[in-house]
């Protein structure tokens, strides 16, 4: 007999074949209920979500869970504004990625195609909740969604209103799913069957897990340990901007700085300038034994360059190249996001290619890796993976292609034995029956 949570990824995968079907205005109509619906039930999820706060204070959940697990009049506004820009995006299901002519009367169409049943497992932040949902209606997939047991009524309130509303608006009931227990992801992992992929986003302990047991294709979301690296020619006034935006603007997200390298050519006069401002900010510093010469820092050594803070501390290190700043990079980092300061073209080049990350800034802050930054609409995750998607994950990697062949009564045998002859001609034509 089926389990619970086979049964739900039953259901998800019969609705996520009827989803797959569905036109972008169809699918955009939906979200604009969506978005309406969050809007009408504004009181209900802010009050869903205190009980969740109240809770997970009492369970002396840390400071940076705890800010991740809000979701207030401002979280619901951002997820509202994020719909409305996936709204007006390009339906990323049936576009035309390549046409070859094979033969007179014999053409070959690739077109992209939903995956099918993604599960994803996020944190604490329900809002990653609404952000994941949507981002796999407007792709036409159907999801398995597991938050964290500390946003546990925030998901379920949420989840109910996005069902809900998509129904309303004609898609199919089932395409979205909430899981509630570890047991339930462990479960879900047994079910390659059903579900086409998983996300994980957590440590990378956690995405170890995952990808050790199972079958299904996981597209990693690990930790954060993202670097500004200050070179010895950049604007002082510039790097402290960059360097603080990194590590303050949000300090509990996976795209927050956690490292800085300084050149020591630099380290003189930048390193002042921008403890000052962290200071004032409340961020403990932590330096490697150069930059405890010049500024007041605690001790930091091998464990806090490994180390995702997601909190307001920063590890400093002063290094004596670009190389040694690379090298640190690509030793320490998760190959998240990893930033340049400098006015030398040529030292960002070689750190832009050099990197080993799924994002690589010149002269800008960390915090701009994101899918609503880059015009993506928004993000199931962001993907140190080297296959499939890489980077902030928006609509363009949750879709994959299949190949649709038009024949007139052709047959394998008329080329197999020399009657007729491949033409493999590009064509410049959108599929179309």
């Amino acid at each position: 007999m089926a389990t619970a949570i086979e049964q739900s990824a039953g259901a998800a995968r019969s609705a996520g074949l009827k989803l797959a079907a569905m036109t972008a205005k169809a699918k955009n109509s939906a979200l604009i209920q969506i978005r309406d619906s969050l809007k009408a039930n504004a009181e209900k999820i802010i009050s869903a979500n205190q009980a969740d706060i109240a809770h997970a204070r009492q369970e002396n959940l840390a400071e940076s869970l705890l800010k991740r697990l809000k979701f207030d009049s401002k979280k619901l506004q951002d997820v509202c504004d994020g719909i409305d820009s996936l709204i007006n995006l390009d339906d990323p299901v049936g576009k035309t990625l390549d046409a070859t002519e094979l033969d007179d009367g014999l053409e070959l169409y690739k077109v992209s195609c939903p995956l099918g049943v993604i599960g994803i497992i996020f944190e604490s932040r329900p809002d990653a909740l609404v952000q994941i949902s949507t981002l796999c209606l407007k792709s036409g997939n159907a999801v398995l969604l597991k938050g964290g047991s500390e946003a546990i009524n925030t998901n379920k309130i949420l989840a109910e209103i996005i069902l809900q509303a998509s129904v309303d608006a004609g898609m199919p009931a089932g395409w979205i799913q909430l899981l509630e227990t570890r047991q339930d992801v462990a479960e879900m992992l047994k079910l390659d069957k059903y579900v086409d992929l998983i996300i994980p986003r957590g440590s990378n302990e956690f995405v170890r897990h995952i990808m050790d047991n199972t079958n299904i294709a996981v597209l990693g979301h690990a930790d954060g340990i993202c670097h500004v690296y200050v070179h010895s020619d950049a604007q002082i006034d510039m790097a402290v901007k960059i360097a603080v935006d990194s590590k303050t603007q949000y300090v509990a997200v996976c795209n927050a700085a956690e490292t800085l390298l300084v050149h020591k050519d630099i380290a003189g006069k930048f390193l002042p300038a921008v403890a000052k401002v962290l200071s004032e900010k409340g961020v403990e510093l932590r330096g490697c034994k150069k930059t405890r010469k010049i500024i007041k820092a605690a001790a930091a050594g091998e464990t806090d360059w490994r180390t995702e803070y997601l909190d307001s501390i920063i590890s400093i290190r002063v290094v004596d190249s670009l190389d040694e700043a690379i090298d640190h990079i690509n030793e320490y980092g998760s190959h998240h996001t990893d930033a340049i300061v400098c006015t030398d073209s040529k030292a960002a080049a070689k750190f832009m290619e050099m990197v080993d990350s799924a994002d690589v800034f010149w002269n800008a802050s960390t915090r701009f890796s994101d899918g609503y930054r880059f015009g993506l609409g928004a993000e199931v995750g962001i993907s140190t993976n080297k296959i499939h998607a890489r980077g902030p994950v928006g609509l363009e990697g949750l879709v994959i292609y299949k190949w649709k062949l038009i024949g007139s009564g052709q047959t394998v045998a008329e080329y197999a034995d020399g009657r007729k002859k491949f033409k493999h001609k590009k064509l410049n034509k959108t599929f179309n029956i």
